[in-house]
């Protein structure tokens, strides 16, 4: 019996660029206070968020995908005709058919890759990196583009202080490929389905979330998490230079960082006091904030953790491009 052939590819995955996208318009909380019963007091002290972006009509999933994919292509020096494989990270399509992976990597000039929309929630962007960094270990491609989009002001009820204040769009982008060395961590990833309920859209195609039941979730169950995917790395804590996990709320970001005990050097992301919570955009936004601020550099190794819908959730130690 003849034996069925697998390819082998490299010894390991790494980034090599990120690119992000942020919708022109600015909101306050301040402008939100005019329609909600809120105001800035209550929403700083509560989330963290000073401001978030929200997209206009011609700023759609696809455009904002393709505006950060590009640049993550720029970044990275990898050309269109070298990516063999779009995964499309998104909660919020207007349209389960058809899929806008392949209509983004056509934009970018991407010929005949594999693409795909993959939904993990805000966890989306640490599912695509697993699968991307397989991809190129296994030899089933060799480039990836990961993009992470949303457009959250789709589906939140801009009345209701509960979610309004919190999500906002945009979209942030990586591109994956092969190294001689893994730049990209084992994954530490599962999720809590007995939980689906505390983030959901019922009928009415509008988010929502039991709020406190997703914080003392996150703040209790997901230091493991962290722990264990540093572990299967084969680091500690003394040697991560950056700390970027999703950018839900900046409270819990505040007490992860205080349970696992980062030294004092490590640069932690808080990229939602400005942008808000872009579910599976806010990890490569965030990174790709750090770097141009200078904050973090090139050869830094970061702690991600996506979670969210789901209940999700994936953590990965990688090297920054």
């Amino acid at each position: 019996m003849t034996a069925i052939q697998l390819k082998t590819g490299a010894p390991g995955a790494r980034i090599l660029g990120f690119g992000g996208y942020r919708p022109r318009r600015r909101v306050t909380n301040d402008e939100l206070s005019q329609t909600m019963e809120t105001n800035d007091e209550w929403i700083q002290s509560r989330v963290g968020i000073a401001e978030r972006r929200w997209a206009s009509d011609d700023e759609t999933l696809v455009e904002m995908a393709v505006a950060a994919g590009g640049k993550a292509l720029a970044a990275s020096g990898v050309a269109p005709d070298d990516v063999d494989m779009v995964i499309l990270a998104s909660a919020t399509l207007e349209h389960p058919i058809p899929g806008i992976g392949p209509q983004v990597a056509h934009r970018l000039g991407i010929t005949r890759p594999g693409a795909f929309d993959l939904n993990a929630g805000c966890a989306g962007f640490c599912y695509s990196l697993e699968v991307a960094s397989n991809a190129i270990r296994s030899g089933s491609a060799r480039h990836v583009l990961i993009v992470g989009a949303e457009r959250l002001t789709d589906v939140i009820d801009q009345t209701d202080r509960a979610t309004a204040v919190i999500f906002a769009d945009g979209a942030g982008a990586a591109v994956v490929g092969p190294a001689d060395e893994p730049g990209i961590g084992p994954v530490a990833w599962g999720s809590d389905g007995d939980q689906s309920s505390a983030i959901e859209m019922a009928g009415t195609g509008r988010i929502a979330m039991a709020g406190q039941a997703v914080y003392r979730w996150a703040t209790t169950r997901l230091t493991a998490t962290l722990e264990q995917a540093m572990a299967e790395a084969g680091v500690t804590v003394d040697d991560i230079d950056v700390f970027a996990p999703h950018q839900a709320n900046l409270r819990i970001i505040e007490s992860m960082h205080k349970r696992l005990g980062f030294p004092e050097r490590t640069v932690v992301a808080r990229d939602i006091v400005r942008t808000g919570n872009t579910s599976a955009a806010s990890i490569p936004l965030a990174l790709e904030a750090l770097l141009e601020s200078g904050e973090a550099k090139s050869g830094d190794l970061a702690l991600v953790l996506g979670y969210g819908a789901g209940l999700t959730f994936a953590g990965q130690v990688l090297r920054i491009p």
